[in-house]
């Protein structure tokens, strides 16, 4: 017999007069935003709706392209009405206690459908199935449809991704179970919670809506992210290098220099101690550089590809050969960071210049005949109204490049927190990765403008003689450093067969190693984890295909392959180097200043230090090679008072 203890409670119903006040607060901070959103749409002189993406153009031609095959378009009808017509009946089965298989299923990585109550409840197994039919056909139809020039392919297949991802039924109160579930436990709180999040994010946005990922108090830049020790030992207007201490008593001779993009920041890698390659790999005995990016405002707007080569990768050989007397590097150039390496690379061999014994390429293009989805919004139309934009403040927003790189994953970084934010009233979960994620970065105008237009559009990195930087016609064909190239097999940025592609450009010994998972899980793959797989293959054969084809796979991170590759690389042992204890003197403790100013309320932009002597001494050399002075100390002031903001509520 059942006690009352085995009777679940009721829900408890709402405070009334706590919901009342709750309706009061939003009501009050909805009209302050709106308000200001009607004072700005006054002032401003920008048109209500724009197309920069020439979305209207794209979508008229797959119209047009539809209608001169109607019977292609009544085939993918009829396919569609008979994948319904299976639904109805399926459902007149369920109905009458059978278990029909269903006829539209998500791809096992699609998490919107995880929860069982899509399952056992025979209307949103309907809602869901329904959904599924009308999503795949559409796309499959988008995708089939011929006469559409490539560009404008890939164009209207994105987007038509975009627009069925946000008409789910998960992204409804009343189509999603789990969210009406929430709704009757707790008796509308989660729907109260929710727009209070919302209007949290409005106002952290400045009116544009900024989704909050992840808890942004609960991580520290130097506490409990981007935690290595180590000390900045040098810096210009565009970079802090920093020097890690050694864990090892005794170091490989040649020092290793990691570029990261300046597209988001470097504790990528360097998250937590568990997951750190630079802990890794200065645990491996090498002598750890890393060049920490300034995150620009529109005083850098002249700033070009070239200033970033001279005043970064190359700036920083120098300054390590000052700090340890080795004049040649280990080097790894990740993402767009590899791009600037190549072209470093194929910049020192047209002036018989040799600074790096090894280069190693993670998830870099060079060559961009197939750039993945990026590609999307990189075209003639787009490019000249960026450049409109980008001429108006300076610079590309930070928050414009971290949307785009969002809608690659919509429905993981878009409407996964739009459900458990809004719709459910949670709080984002602390997570440092969603952390840095965040942690946007902008472009200077000149520099975005010539790597989107001579790298994306024109392609002319592929080219002899394509571009030429600091006066100096390049060929990355003349590289014949040993190269090591890192690839992911699921990345979307850039995608693995396309950086294979550029490993074949170079003409030096090329070890290629594809890894599992994507863009940054694959990368960011510690031993101890034992997750993913790798590949491997001592040939270098035509195609991306062949080389998979007879490649070995390897359970678990390609960490100890690559580092068995480069220690061939690093001379013999010397005693471990301390930050300070070369040709430079340390001025601040790792990560640094520049890496703490945050665009967003997340973060302090107050952090700056100030150069000592030799950092001046130095940063004079750079100005000599470049023409250009490093900023003073005010002028960074000036410049992080303009960014600090309020910190995020709650």
């Amino acid at each position: 017999m059942a006690t009352s203890s085995d009777t679940p409670a009721p829900p408890q119903a709402p405070d009334p007069q706590q919901i009342a006040q709750s309706f009061a607060q939003i009501a009050e901070r909805s009209q302050k935003l709106v308000n200001e959103y009607l004072e700005r749409r006054g002032e401003s002189k920008a048109p209500a709706v724009s197309d920069d993406l020439g979305l209207s153009h794209a979508f008229m031609d797959l119209s047009a392209a539809l209608i001169a095959n109607p019977w292609k378009l009544a085939e993918a009808q009829m396919l569609m009405w008979q994948d319904y017509f299976r639904l109805w009946q399926g459902a007149m089965q369920r109905f009458l206690g059978e278990q029909p298989a269903p006829v539209a299923e998500p791809a096992k990585s699609d998490n919107r459908f995880k929860s069982e109550l899509w399952e056992n409840n025979f209307l949103f197994d309907y809602i869901k199935q329904s959904y599924l039919i009308a999503s795949q056909n559409i796309q499959k139809l988008v995708a089939e449809t011929q006469g559409l020039d490539p560009q404008t392919a890939r164009k209207v297949r994105f987007f038509t991704r975009q627009f069925v991802d946000a008409v789910a039924p998960t992204n409804f109160v009343f189509t999603n179970p789990e969210v009406l579930k929430a709704t009757v436990e707790s008796g509308g709180k989660n729907l109260v919670d929710g727009l209070r999040n919302l209007l949290d994010d409005l106002e952290r946005g400045g009116g544009k809506l900024a989704i909050s990922m992840t808890d942004y108090q609960a991580f520290k830049l130097g506490e409990n992210v981007a935690t290595s020790p180590g000390k900045v030992v040098f810096q210009n207007d565009l970079m802090q290098l920093i020097q890690y201490n050694a864990s090892t008593a005794r170091v490989w001779r040649t020092p290793l220099l990691i570029i990261p993009p300046w597209i988001n920041k470097y504790y990528i890698l360097d998250l937590r101690e568990k997951n750190s390659f630079i802990r890794w790999a200065v645990s491996q005995g090498h002598t750890v550089f890393v060049v920490s990016w300034v995150n620009p405002d529109e005083r850098f707007a002249r700033k070009g590809f070239d200033d970033y080569m001279l005043e970064g990768p190359l700036a920083a050989l120098d300054a390590i050969a000052q700090a340890t007397g080795e004049r040649e590097a280990n080097v790894i150039g990740y993402c767009l960071g590899g791009t600037l390496f190549a072209c470093l690379l194929a910049w020192l061999a047209a002036k018989g210049n040799k600074r790096v014994k090894s280069a190693t390429f993670f998830t870099a293009l060079i060559d961009f005949t197939e750039p993945g989805e990026l590609g999307v919004f990189v075209d003639e139309t787009t490019l000249t109204n960026l450049e409109k934009k980008m001429q108006e403040r300076g610079y590309l927003e930070g928050s414009e490049m971290a949307n785009t790189f969002n809608l690659l994953r919509a429905n993981d970084l878009i409407w996964s927190f739009v459900v458990n934010n809004y719709l459910l009233g949670k709080d984002p979960f602390p997570f440092d990765l969603l952390y840095w994620n965040s942690d946007s970065t902008r472009m200077p105008a000149k520099m975005h403008t010539f790597y989107l237009r001579k790298m994306y559009i024109e392609n002319l990195l592929t080219k002899p003689g394509g571009i030429s930087l600091a006066g100096e016609p390049i060929d990355v064909a003349r590289i014949t450093t040993p190269a090591c190239f890192v690839s992911t097999i699921e990345d979307h940025i850039a995608p693995w067969k396309s950086t294979y592609m550029g490993a074949k450009l170079v003409k030096g010994p090329v070890k290629f190693v594809l890894a599992g998972s994507g863009h940054i899980a694959g990368v960011v793959n510690p031993p101890a984890t034992q997750k993913y797989c790798h590949w491997t293959n001592p040939g270098l054969p035509d195609s991306a295909d062949e080389w998979l084809a007879s490649a070995q796979r390897h359970e678990g991170s390609w960490w100890p392959e690559w580092n068995a590759w480069v220690s061939q690389f690093g001379g013999d042992k010397v005693d471990a180097r301390a930050p300070g204890g070369g040709g430079l003197a340390p001025i601040e403790d790792a990560p640094g200043s520049y890496v703490k100013l945050r665009l967003d309320p997340a973060g302090s932009s107050s952090a700056h230090a100030a150069r000592p002597e030799k950092a001046q001494a130095a940063g004079s050399e750079t100005k000599q090679r470049t023409g250009s002075d490093p900023p003073n100390a005010k002028a960074r002031a000036r410049s992080a008072a303009r960014h600090r903001t309020a910190k995020l509520k709650g």
